[in-house]
């Protein structure tokens, strides 16, 4: 009886491991090799390893480049991961360098991540679980558990302001990471670029916007906002990570214009039918960069709204490349 029963557990674990989905990791980076080299080495540290790893590093110099390989040089289990490495500083800005990784995997699921995360040991694991147990889901998501809820006065002023499509449900999910590490997976309407993974067959023939440039906020939900009709998206508790948010790279602005940037792209390129509530949301962004501009006695905070508002919408309407 013993040796049947270990029998049929090998012919089991046989069964799911030729069923389970492969794998491409896709991480854009600019100018964060300390960064990289940590999310590379909790990548190579995970209890279920990717067929693939595509990175894009738009540097100018190989830094980041002799790190990651030195690193697959020296673990034992690197072999076991396909490297594709493209270094090419012409490439500009994330959606490009994330078009150009899409281009280059084989793999039945792709996971995005930001080049400032740490995921914890079995992130990857977490995420190819929910694939095999559901076979009909288009993309899960991990969740950042160091998301911080911001002040009583900013979640007020959320909850006055932000209505309609601009009222993120994941913020909710990432402030609750604790609570829920045991919770099952979550349906959501959209995705954190930092996190997001996808089946491979739901996003044939999809690419991030061309037209965006540099930093490009808003191009996560905009992706899942053109998926395919009835296109269904969770977040999974369990698949973890930290996003330490690099500042290397980064505008130096009042940290609200990166938000109005993004929310005015999403609206002219997808919801303009929700004027009033867009409107409502920037008369809300207003009041803050004028508080901020008091307070600081400086106009920038107020310029820094402007200038966000009026780049959002030139790219969402098409008209002009974000830098």
């Amino acid at each position: 009886m013993k040796n049947a029963g270990q029998n049929s557990q090998a012919t089991t674990s046989s069964v799911a491991s030729a069923t389970a989905p492969t794998l491409a990791v896709l991480i854009p980076t600019l100018n964060r090799p300390r960064d990289l080299e940590i999310a590379i080495k909790t990548l190579l540290e995970q209890t279920r390893y990717p067929q693939e790893l595509i990175i894009v590093d738009q540097s100018k110099t190989d830094e980041s480049e002799r790190c990651v390989h030195k690193l697959f040089a020296e673990h034992p289990k690197a072999a076991q991961i396909a490297l594709r490495y493209t270094r090419d500083s012409r490439i500009n800005g994330l959606t490009m360098a994330r078009n150009f990784a899409l281009n280059q995997t084989h793999c039945d699921v792709v996971l995005f991540l930001d080049d400032d995360v740490e995921l914890e040991p079995d992130f990857v694991e977490r995420l190819l679980e929910g694939y095999q147990e559901d076979p009909s889901v288009t993309g899960i998501s991990g969740i950042i558990t160091n998301y911080t809820a911001g002040t009583g006065g900013y979640r007020l002023w959320q909850a006055l302001f932000v209505h309609g499509p601009f009222r993120d449900e994941r913020q909710e999910i990432y402030h609750r990471a604790d609570s829920l590490r045991a919770a099952g997976r979550i349906p959501v309407t959209r995705f954190g670029g930092g996190l997001m993974s996808f089946r491979a067959s739901k996003i044939e023939g999809l690419q991030f916007d061309k037209n965006l440039r540099g930093a490009c906020e808003g191009e996560d939900v905009d992706f899942c906002m053109h998926l395919p009709p009835g296109a269904r998206l969770e977040i999974d508790p369990r698949a973890r990570l930290v996003h330490n948010a690099s500042p290397a790279a980064r505008r130096v602005e009042h940290w609200s214009a990166s938000v109005v940037r993004g929310t005015s792209y999403l609206y002219y390129r997808n919801w303009q039918s929700h004027s009033f509530a867009f409107a409502w949301l920037m008369m809300g962004f207003g009041m803050i960069a004028l508080a901020a501009a008091l307070k600081r006695g400086s106009l920038k905070p107020w310029q820094d709204f402007l200038a966000a508002f009026r780049h959002g919408k030139q790219v969402g309407l098409g008209k002009a490349p974000a830098a």
